[in-house]
């Protein structure tokens, strides 16, 4: 009986190579997705760093507001210390002798008065950023300087002769340093009031000539730096 020979059935090689091809795509996305994890594992913040990115969060919220809180207490300390300071300018002049200007105990009294209430608003400070710390301060710094020219020109009231001139003089001497301290701390809280986002605060007191007080500049008050 004679054989028939059949034809062979092709081998399937596509369906080979598309296995192959789904296999390698398959390997490629799981290694994708491990390595992927590793790298995140790897770069991923710790707790500690977590917890201290969140430490200077709390901590640039908190000194925005005292910021805010210390803007304000210069704005009312300015204001109750520029009588005291109109009243020594008019009682002192450059030169240091007694001015023209009558001046009672009763203003002297209320001057002190004046100045201690400032003195007190800076009692116990919060402890901020440095550059909050260095306006705050210089302020604070200045308010006691101011304090102490009424002391002293208090004290110079009851002196006569040179001992009285001498006494006005370093009144006059402590009042320019105090004026200039205030300054100082101005210009450090100006700055950062811009930082925090709040504007230019131009907080100065009044200067005279000879203070060698620093000015604010001409940006327009609540303004932003261009």
């Amino acid at each position: 009986m004679a054989t028939i020979n059949r034809p062979r059935r092709p081998t399937p090689v596509r369906h080979a190579t598309r296995s192959r091809a789904l296999g390698l795509a398959v390997a490629f996305l799981l290694g994708a997705l491990v390595s992927g994890g590793l790298v995140f594992t790897v770069t991923r913040p710790s707790s500690i760093e977590q917890m201290a990115d969140r430490l200077r969060a709390e901590s640039a919220l908190r000194d925005k507001t005292q910021i805010k809180t210390l803007t304000e207490l210069a704005r009312t300390t300015r204001d109750r210390l520029v009588p005291v300071l109109d009243g020594l300018d008019r009682a002192l002049p450059a030169d240091g002798t007694a001015g023209p200007a009558v001046v009672t105990s009763a203003d002297a009294a209320s001057w002190r008065k004046a100045a201690a209430a400032a003195v007190e608003g800076f009692a116990d400070p919060p402890s901020g950023e440095t550059a909050t710390n260095v306006a705050r301060s210089s302020l604070a710094s200045a308010v006691r300087q101011i304090a102490t020219t009424v002391d002293t020109y208090a004290a110079a009231r009851d002196l006569a002769g040179p001992a009285r001139t001498a006494a006005m003089d370093l009144a006059v001497r402590q009042r320019a340093d105090a004026i200039f301290t205030w300054s100082v701390g101005a210009t450090a809280l100006d700055a950062v009031n811009v930082d925090a986002g709040y504007g230019h605060q131009h907080v100065f007191l009044p200067t005279s000539p000879g203070d060698g007080a620093l000015t604010p500049d001409t940006e327009p008050e609540g303004s932003h730096d261009s």
